[in-house]
């Protein structure tokens, strides 16, 4: 019996081959399909797709972003590896396959402190880089290793890239972003990567939920959106723990001020705070709009974050 088993898309019928080990992502990257997905550590949901028919397993990591329910009948892509012929209902995001992942160097333009946390790190390209709001690029280590960061603007004609960069303790590349690389380096990164992008032929009004510098891609997809649709009613909440961390306000107030119909909620997890609510930011929203059924959600944050949302 052969090792390489078929996957077909029950939505578009597409077929594509998976290989001995390789995951059911990768075979559908490598076959130029676009599957959704994000971390591809196994945490966030994005890649999960429900099972028709066929056999996987999880040799690599456990598939923590999904219930023991959904384990059943559901199976996170980028984990995942075929042990039999699969059948598989994912939505499928065309607009992405177009867009080729490439190999840049860049250039370091500056480097400002948005909060004592987070620094804006804007890259310049020698030539520009196709890409969609929301999402990421891979730094691509001299040791191997690979750091992902979410673009945290839209496309525009300076060909500029911004990122934020939240200081992790004992991140040595992260430590580097803000002590040592100095603004004239050059960087090489892989990308565009990632399925967080704006939804096509929808007129529904508009939730955007970000969680620390989860912010990153939502300012992309807001610039987006303010530019693009500004006539759709828009919520922003972003969650954070002290009033501290929303270190981009003067650029919310300008979206504001561009789109008359965007409210927008900070939410403290730490503090009280009379121009902000208390509590946890994917419960806020449950508060104010009991029924989602009616809005498009993009929601960028910590895995744990999500996954309490979810």
């Amino acid at each position: 019996m052969s090792d390489v088993f078929d996957v077909e898309l029950s939505g578009s019928h597409r077929h594509f081959s998976v290989a001995p080990g390789e995951t059911v992502l990768a075979a559908s990257r490598r076959a130029g399909l676009a599957l959704p997905y994000s971390c591809l550590s196994g945490r966030c949901g994005s890649c999960s797709a429900r099972v028709l028919s066929g056999r996987w397993h999880y040799p690599y990591q456990p598939p923590s972003a999904l219930t023991a329910r959904e384990r059943l009948d559901h199976a996170l892509l980028c984990q995942a590896v075929a042990q039999s012929d699969l059948q598989l209902a994912i939505r499928e995001i065309d607009a992405v396959a177009a867009l080729p992942i490439v190999q840049r160097t860049t250039r370091v333009l500056s480097k400002i402190l948005l909060s004592p946390e987070v620094l804006e790190l804007r890259l310049g390209l020698g030539e520009p880089l196709r890409y969609l709001p929301g999402q990421y690029l891979e730094f691509l280590l001299p040791d191997g290793k690979r750091r992902p960061f979410s673009i945290a603007n839209a496309p525009d004609a300076s060909g500029e890239l911004q990122l934020h960069v939240r200081k992790v303790a004992g991140g040595g590349f992260t430590q580097a972003l803000f002590e040592q690389i100095a603004v004239g380096s050059e960087l090489l990164i892989e990308a565009p990567h990632g399925t967080f992008v704006p939804r096509a032929g929808s007129d529904r009004p508009l939730i955007f939920v970000a969680g620390g510098t989860g912010f990153a891609p939502i300012k992309a997809l807001l610039e987006h959106y303010c530019a693009h649709d500004a006539k759709r009613e828009m919520h922003l909440y972003w969650g954070v723990r002290v009033a501290s961390e929303l270190y981009l306000l003067p650029v919310i107030h300008a979206f504001q001020a561009q789109v008359r119909s965007l409210s927008y909620l900070p939410v403290l997890s730490e503090q009280a705070d009379p121009a902000s609510r208390y509590g946890v930011v994917h419960e806020v929203v449950l508060e104010e709009h009991p029924n989602l059924a009616r809005y498009d959600l993009y929601m960028s944050g910590p895995p744990a974050m999500i996954s309490a949302a979810r």
